[in-house]
């Protein structure tokens, strides 16, 4: 059976927490759950660090602006941690080229990224912290099932996964005037912040 639906659904699921993803991977192939996990995932080292980065982003990913903050810095780490993971699974079962596991993970991450990272600032133009909570607790709870679901049923996982991911772009292009406005006032904060240090120095 070939390892892309799995690959495509790690993928997707890297985009929104890559941590999570080499972290359950990691776990399920060292209880025996599947043998699609390569050894380099499984080791203790591995999981460790995983396991610390997934905490740090757990914090991070329920704060307004420092979500959209966290996302910004794993634009680059997000896709290629999907590249990498896509490339060992297909190494492992080599029903697929590392290459094209390769490119469709890290461009399903990008992709998914882009939905995540979008989505959080929209939200973020949003007074109340709330829903940074419940939309980063529904984000975690969701990677983390379909992941396990793709353990058993891979086909239909990356099907769910599609699906997402066509619905987030579309809602993303939906947002795209909100998300402008976010972008906006952002930007005039960082410029006050800037006249504000430079009053305060030529007043010194």
């Amino acid at each position: 059976m070939s390892v892309l639906p799995l690959v495509f659904t790690s993928g997707w699921a890297s985009g929104i927490n890559a941590y999570a993803v080499v972290l359950l991977l990691g776990i399920f192939g060292r209880v025996g759950l599947t043998d699609e996990v390569p050894a380099s995932l499984q080791r203790t080292d591995v999981l460790i660090v995983a396991a610390a980065l997934f905490l740090c982003e757990a914090v991070a990913d329920k704060i307004p602006y420092v979500d959209s903050l966290w996302d910004t810095v794993h634009t680059v780490i997000r896709p290629v941690s999907g590249a990498v993971v896509g490339a060992l699974l297909a190494g492992q079962s080599g029903s697929l080229s590392d290459i094209t596991a390769g490119a469709v993970g890290g461009s399903t991450a990008l992709a998914s990224h882009f939905v995540k990272a979008g989505t959080r600032m929209a939200i973020n133009t949003s007074p109340e912290p709330f829903s940074n909570v419940i939309m980063s607790t529904a984000e975690d709870l969701g990677v983390a099932g379909i992941v396990t679901f793709a353990m058993f049923n891979p086909e239909a996982a990356a099907i769910i996964c599609a699906v997402l991911l066509i619905s987030g772009l579309a809602l993303l292009i939906y947002l795209w005037a909100r998300i402008r406005r976010f972008l906006r006032r952002r930007a005039q904060r960082r410029e006050e912040r800037r006249l504000a240090a430079e009053a305060a120095r030529a007043a010194r």
